[in-house]
């Protein structure tokens, strides 16, 4: 009954409705876990194309060139890049399109 602490209704003093409530709660959360990783990956992606596309670079072709040129950053750290240090990220778009 711990567990159900601050549910409203009879979910938090019914045990029958308690114990329904908390493998609801559980399964959305196992599902949710994932939900959040898949959105924030999502997000990155976003975010790359959006900083790559004024320089005249996709998302897919700039990913294929980084993994042409052996450059080993991931896509957090690149979606970092491109919101938090566009110059930064600008060179190496172009670093990447020389080549």
């Amino acid at each position: 009954m711990a567990q159900v602490k601050g549910y409203r209704f009879g979910r938090s003093t019914k045990e029958r409705v308690a114990k329904e409530a908390i493998a609801h709660a559980g399964r959305y959360a196992f599902r949710d876990r994932r939900t959040k990783k898949r959105l924030a990956r999502q997000l990155w992606t976003v975010r790359i194309n959006a900083a790559t596309r004024p320089i005249g670079f996709s998302y897919s072709k700039f990913i294929g060139a980084l993994k042409k040129s052996n450059i080993t950053l991931d896509r957090k750290s690149l979606s970092a890049l491109a919101k938090d240090y566009p110059e930064t990220f600008d060179r190496l778009v172009k670093s990447v399109k020389v080549d």
